[in-house]
Formats: C-alpha cells, structure tokens, sequence
C-alpha cells in the first residue's frame, strides 16, 4: 500500500500570523528547535514510514523552502520513482494563484492522475508532530474507509481553530463543521472536543472526482473542511483516525503543535527544555532529519578578560561561541556568537545572530544576522520594544532578520 500511496505537503500558507518570521520565508520554511525547519518533520515522518514519493505545494515567498529542499532533502532516486519534489502554481487550470487547500491540489490533478497511486496522503507542512503515516494507512484499509482523518482532543477554548468532528462507536464521522463557534464536546469529556489534524488519506479516485465536482454550478470556497469533507460524510465512508495510538515504529508521544502564532511558535520551542520534552527529538531510529551546515562543535570559551561563560539547561546549534556570556534556559542555532558578560535567557536566536558584551535579552526570538550592540536591552520595557519590534501578546518580542542598530549605544534602534 506504501508504494501506491502519493504523499502531498500543503507549504504555500502566508503564515501572516507569524510575522516578522514569516517576511521573507515561507512559513513551513521557519526556523524551529535549534536545528530544523518547521517542514522538517512532516518530511520525516514521511521518510520514517517508508513513503518515497512526495509533492511539496509552494506558493508564498518560497525561495528559503525551496532551497532547503534542494540541500537537504534530495535523498531519494527518481530512477525508481522516488521524489520529494516542489511543485509551485504553474496555472494549468487557470490565471489564478492556489485559493484553498482543495484549490491547490486540484490545480495539480495532473500529477495525482499520472502517478498510478491509489492513495493520496495529505499534509500540512507546518506543524510540529511525529507520527507513523504506515500505521494510519493500514488503519484506512483495514476499515474499508474512502477517507480517513487523523484527530485529536482538544481544548474547547481553543477549538473553534480547528475542525470539529463527531464520531460514533466505529470510527465513522458523522459531524464536520470547520472552526464552529460553539464546538460541541465528546460526549464523555465536556472540556474538550474531537478536532481534525489536517492529515487525511483518500482513495485516490474519490479525491480526483471529488475535486473535478468542487468547480461544477454549486459555489464552493475549494477547501476541504469547508466543503469537501461535509459533503462526504453524507455519502461516503468517511473515517477518523485517533492520533497517538499507532502501533508504528515511533514512539507515540501524542504532540502535535500547529505553531501559527509567535506565541505558540515560542511556547514549542521552549517545550524542548522541560526535563522530560513532550517530543521526543532523541528516538534513535527516528532521527528528525534536516540540513546540516559544515560548521564546527559548540564552544563554551572564557572571555577576553578571562570571565568563564554559563550554560544553563539550553540547546546550542553546531559553530556556536559562547565567549563569557551567561545562556539560561534557551535555544541557539548554529553560528551564533555571545560575548563577554552578555546574558540571553528564555530566548530563541537564529543562525548567524552575534549579541556584544554586556547585552541582556530575556523572552526574545531574533532571526538570523542580527548584531546585537554591546550593552543592549531587549525584553525588559514592551512600549519601548514595541516602537522598535514586534511584540507579541504574551509579552515575546521578536527582532526581524538582518535587523540593524543604529548605534552601539544601549536601547537604541531605528
């Protein structure tokens, strides 16, 4: 069933909500963990169960998504049919850009016709999980289903973001309705509700007729959760798969993070540095696989002065130089560089991002090649950060790539 099924990753969101990130990258594109992208781990958990044929969907800003697919991700041989190949609007089917999840496969029906699978397996490329995609089709094809959904319960605060379901003793969903304003509850927990991942298997036929008839008279917004999937739930055996119980070879940690916004984006990162993470980036035999620049080992070196540097519970990125300062409780990417009494804690700084000595950052996300002048304060007064930088709701303030100090003196900025 493997090597029928057609794996395809939807990557061309703006991802407007993580902004300033998201300005001149792709947002399955983004830095995540000290050492990945975001896209990283549907395309692993893709390796991982042995799906070797894969469309990457890209639209918005894609040069970087693009780009690191070429560097770290040409691992399979297209002379036996294995690909993970980026597919970006090419107008066949009409002037106009993808408008919807439907949308974007359906401009690509071409593909999914040629490609002789019998399955379509349908991603988003940027969420943050590990799952065995093996087990789930095998649960699709043991159930004799024509669409299968993977779920998880959710809060019921936060689930009028998702897709909610109602499901009946054998897995059948009977109930769809995408971001409802009153999600209704399982009926055996009143706190939380049954909500769609984004991740479904259908019979590749199903999919094509399905999409041929989404663009007949009837209007249609060519989106799954809106219009497709309601629909065939009156007609069709339409299944939901519960996320975290395959019996596949990962181990089900049942984490699964849609890091839309800064804030959720920060909280998944930090998730990392609890003592026991809800992900596990360490499973021996599933390594997250990403590209690895040629830099040299992590350093911890005493200052110009001779003041040792601290580290505190934190992830350093390959070619990183920790000269004197002080790390607490953060993640650093490779190439990056903190001198002499400079303190960084509860933070994220991308690659390439240099703070000078004596400078203080607490909750910060800084993105790549930004110099921190010596002495500088960021994370300390929100008004103040907020005439220069993004802050977000929680109080997180983000500093844009290759942003630029106007002089080297304290708190000051464009």
């Amino acid at each position: 069933m493997l090597d029928k099924t057609l794996a395809i990753i939807l990557a061309g969101g703006v991802g407007s909500r993580l902004h300033p990130l998201t300005a001149d990258r792709a947002k399955p594109a983004v830095p995540f963990g000290g050492n990945y992208r975001i896209i990283d781990f549907t395309l692993t958990n893709c390796l991982h169960s042995g799906l070797r044929r894969v469309l990457v969907l890209t639209q918005y800003k894609s040069h970087s998504l693009q780009k690191h697919l070429r560097d770290g991700w040409t691992i399979f041989n297209p002379e036996i049919s294995e690909y993970i190949t980026p597919v970006p609007p090419q107008m066949r089917t009409g002037e106009s850009w993808y408008t919807g999840t439907a949308d974007a496969i359906r401009q690509n029906l071409y593909l999914l016709e040629r490609s002789n699978a019998s399955h379509a397996l349908i991603l988003s490329g940027d969420h943050i999980y590990r799952m065995d995609y093996a087990a789930m089709l095998q649960f699709h094809r043991d159930q004799g289903a024509e669409l299968t959904i993977a779920c998880m319960p959710v809060p019921l605060a936060s689930a009028s973001s998702f897709g909610i379901m109602t499901v009946d003793d054998a897995n059948r969903i009977r109930e769809f309705r995408e971001k409802p304003k009153n999600p209704k509850p399982l009926p055996n927990d009143p706190h939380r509700a049954l909500a769609s991942m984004g991740i479904y298997i259908f019979n590749m036929d199903l999919l094509c007729r399905e999409l041929h008839a989404d663009y007949g008279p009837t209007i249609s917004s060519h989106d799954f959760g809106k219009d497709i999937i309601p629909r065939l739930i009156e007609t069709n055996c339409v299944c939901a798969y519960r996320f975290g119980g395959e019996t596949g070879r990962v181990t089900p940690d049942r984490y699964w993070r849609d890091v839309g916004t800064i804030d959720s984006f920060y909280a998944a990162n930090m998730d990392l540095l609890v003592p026991v993470p809800p992900l596990n980036l360490y499973q021996h035999d599933w390594p997250i696989r990403t590209y690895q620049g040629q830099n040299p080992p992590a350093r911890m070196a005493p200052g110009s002065h001779g003041q040792e540097g601290e580290l505190v519970n934190s992830l350093l990125g390959s070619g990183t130089i920790v000269s004197g300062g002080t790390v607490r409780h953060s993640i650093l990417f490779p190439q990056v560089q903190v001198d002499e009494n400079a303190i960084v804690e509860d933070s994220i700084l991308f690659e390439g991002v240099q703070v000078g000595a004596g400078a203080h950052l607490t909750h910060c996300i800084v993105d790549k090649d930004v110099h921190i002048p010596p002495g500088e304060r960021i994370g300390f007064d929100s008004t103040a950060d907020a005439a220069r930088f993004t802050v977000s709701e929680s109080g997180i303030t983000v500093v844009p790539k290759g942003y630029r100090f106007l002089t080297n003196a304290p708190n000051s900025g464009e």
